[in-house]
């Protein structure tokens, strides 16, 4: 299962979303629309099918205990997953603690991200696109051996 594509959503009064249409099937039948929800250091919202997220979650357990960075991680991650069910209507709720943290309002964006979605202020995101797009043509920084041979 993998997810692709920008998504623009809205939240209604009561902070739901409705998961996009095209998404909806494969979730029902990948994981009876089963998803976590969490938050990520950069100030989104991560959402992951269950199956994903428990894959995530038993790495995270493993970290060492005694590495305060690996411990801040776990805290964050794992501290703020909060299991989420799509209702009949294909919609989830985000809890108002994550809503808070990513700094939602009514507009939101769904980015597509492979095995996991990312949510975002739908300002917060058009606003940081053009720092984006000048990050990835920055030659500043290493860039992962694994993506040394990519050809696009």
């Amino acid at each position: 299962m993998s997810f692709r594509g920008i998504n623009n959503l809205a939240l209604d009064t009561k902070g739901r979303m409705a998961m996009p249409s095209r998404y909806r099937e494969r979730l029902l039948e990948n994981c009876d629309g089963q998803l976590v929800v969490t938050v990520d250091p950069d100030g989104c919202l991560l959402v992951y099918p269950l199956p994903e997220w428990e894959v995530i979650e038993s790495k995270l357990v493993k970290l060492p205990s005694f590495n305060k960075r690996a411990k801040a991680i776990q805290r964050l991650l794992i501290g703020h997953a909060t299991e989420c069910e799509m209702d009949g209507q294909g919609r989830i709720l985000l809890p108002n603690l994550l809503r808070d943290y990513a700094g939602l309002s009514k507009k939101i964006v769904m980015i597509g991200q492979g095995k996991k979605f990312e949510i975002w202020d739908e300002e917060v995101w058009n606003d940081g696109q053009d720092s984006l797009l000048s990050s990835v043509q920055d030659d500043e920084g290493e860039l992962p051996i694994a993506l040394e041979e990519l050809s696009l």
